[in-house]
């Protein structure tokens, strides 16, 4: 079958390696779609960022370079192994990549999978990945998608689950009001999640242009917060109170910064982007409001099947921010996402 392999640093290449058997327990897709997410971004150009070393095997799955890249995707079940009953051949479904986990370190015990420093998940750390044309995993992570839902939609699952996470993590209740900092995929379905969950007042600051426009297409409430009042815009928003909450789907200080300026008093910041630089701030703020910070990494596999469930009901529109190219187009893809290309590009396998 065909794969992308990651070798290092900006050395990925499209190979033909064996198609995958099942073993007990698994399933074998025949995989759709996947998604570039901003992890592999940093996989391909900023190795050196991950948290754990890709040259030396991982100490649960015992997987190394070359390792097959994609977390996001879709397929369509085409073989089981022993002991699997509750997914059949011809089930269509998106994978919930999350591999493995320690079990006994704190994060574990407290039912943080995705804080473990062992953690492994498909498409990065464990043997696999939806970058290729068949995936074996656990029929456990194979989320079966209702009538309604297609593979496209399927592969979408994954990262807008990161943003149903997010807004969860913000404990806005309908009615309330948010800022989503940065309109990326992860922004865009913070955005979906916030709106399907009940919370219609929501502000979306993005300084890209393109990005901004993408977004106001889809119907959101969009200010340039470098050449635009973002303060004045949060206060018309929400009669001067300031957002009740607001997620960083930027990765940069000025959003965080910004973001803390426009909480309400008791509101929350949830840090939901991978952030390569430090940045400084005064943290008399938190104190006089009463605001707190908090991040949001991965979801739950309920928060999987929420997704699923509200992409069901027609709470998401792919209009305008949903590409697709073939997986010939993958590299090239890379580097127009890290020149700021807005949207979500996926890989069509199938």
């Amino acid at each position: 079958m065909k794969a992308a392999r990651f070798h290092g640093k900006e050395d990925l290449r499209i190979e033909e390696v064996p198609e995958p058997v099942p073993g007990r327990g698994q399933v074998k897709l025949r995989n759709a779609y996947a998604g570039i997410c901003g992890s592999d971004l940093h996989f391909y150009f900023f190795p050196e960022s991950l948290p754990f070393s890709l040259d030396e095997p991982h100490p649960l799955t015992g997987a190394r370079l070359p390792q097959i890249l994609g977390h996001e995707f879709s397929g369509t079940v085409v073989e089981t192994g022993e002991g699997v009953a509750d997914v059949q051949v011809g089930d269509r479904c998106a994978v919930f990549p999350l591999a493995v986990s320690c079990g006994t370190c704190a994060a574990c015990r407290r039912g943080l999978p995705f804080s473990c420093p062992l953690m492994g998940s498909l498409g990065s750390n464990a043997e696999g990945g939806g970058l290729s044309e068949f995936t074996v995993c656990d029929a456990s992570q194979v989320h079966v998608l209702p009538d309604g839902v297609d593979l496209r939609m399927g592969a979408l699952v994954e990262p807008m689950a990161v943003g149903w996470h997010a807004a969860a993590r913000s404990g806005v209740e309908p009615g309330g009001s948010a800022l989503v900092a940065g309109a990326g995929p992860i922004g865009i379905g913070t955005w979906f999640a916030f709106r399907a969950r009940g919370v219609e007042n929501v502000l979306v600051s993005e300084p890209s242009a393109d990005r901004r426009a993408l977004m106001a297409a889809l119907g959101a409430r969009v200010v340039d917060p470098v050449n635009e009042d973002l303060a004045g815009a949060i206060a018309s928003l929400t009669d001067g109170d300031g957002v009740d909450a607001a997620v960083d789907a930027a990765g940069a200080g000025a959003a965080v910064s910004s973001a803390l300026a426009g909480l309400a008093a008791g509101g929350r910041l949830v840090v939901a982007a991978l952030h390569e630089h430090t940045m400084d701030f005064q943290p008399t703020g938190l104190m006089m409001g009463e605001t707190g910070i908090v991040g949001a990494v991965g979801y739950r596999p309920e928060e999987f099947d929420a997704v699923i469930a509200a992409m069901a009901e027609g709470c998401y529109d792919t209009t305008g921010w949903v590409r697709e190219l073939p997986l010939e187009g993958l590299v090239d893809a890379l580097h127009s996402l890290r020149r700021g290309l807005g949207g979500k590009t996926l890989l069509r396998l199938g």
